[in-house]
C-alpha cells in the first residue's frame, strides 16, 4: 500500500472514531473534487408483541393467627404509604453503577433528588441513565445488577421527605 493510500485509510479511521465519539449516523466531507460520506447503519426500531398473560388462579388466603389480623395488614399498609416507586422506561438490562469498578449510584438509604442518577438500563448497546425524578430516601432496591427489566418494572422505593 502506498504512502498515499495509508495516509488516506489513516484519515477515514480518524472520522469513524468521530462519529463514534459524537454519536453521529452520516458524516460527509466535501473538499474541492473529493467527497467522503460515511454512514452508519441505524439500530432496527424493536418489535413490540403484546403476549396476553392467563391470570393465575387466585390462591386462598391465609388466616393470621388470632389477634394479629389487624396488625399484620396495619403495617403493611403504614409501610406502603407514600413509597414512590421508580420504574424502567424502558425494557433492558439494569446496572447500579457506570462501570463494573465503581461504586452503585445510590444504597439503601442514599438521599435522592430529581436529577440524581440512580441507575442505567443498557437497551442495545445504549446505556440510559435513570432519574429519581423525586427527593426522598431509597428504601429499597429492586434489581440485581444484571437483571434484564421490562418496562414499567419497579427499580427502586422511595420514601418522599
Amino acid at each position: 500500500m502506498s504512502e498515499k493510500e495509508e495516509t488516506r485509510l489513516r484519515k477515514v479511521k480518524q472520522l469513524i472514531e468521530l462519529m463514534k465519539e459524537n454519536d453521529l449516523v452520516e458524516l460527509e466531507i466535501v473538499d474541492g473534487d473529493s467527497k467522503i460520506l460515511l454512514k452508519r447503519p441505524q439500530p432496527a426500531a424493536p418489535t413490540i408483541t403484546q403476549i396476553p398473560m392467563v391470570a393465575p388462579a387466585a390462591a386462598a388466603p391465609v388466616a393470621a393467627p388470632a389477634g394479629q389480623e389487624g396488625k399484620v395488614e396495619g403495617e403493611a399498609e403504614k409501610e406502603d404509604q407514600g413509597i414512590i416507586e421508580i420504574k424502567s422506561p424502558i425494557v433492558g438490562t439494569f446496572y447500579s453503577a457506570p462501570s463494573p469498578d465503581s461504586k452503585p449510584y445510590v444504597a439503601v438509604g442514599s438521599e435522592v433528588r430529581p436529577d440524581t442518577v440512580v441507575c442505567i438500563v443498557e437497551a442495545m448497546k445504549v446505556m440510559n441513565e435513570i432519574k429519581a425524578e423525586t427527593y426522598g430516601t431509597i428504601v429499597e432496591i429492586a434489581c440485581e445488577v444484571g437483571e434484564a427489566v421490562e418496562y414499567g418494572q419497579v427499580l427502586f422505593k422511595v420514601r418522599p421527605d
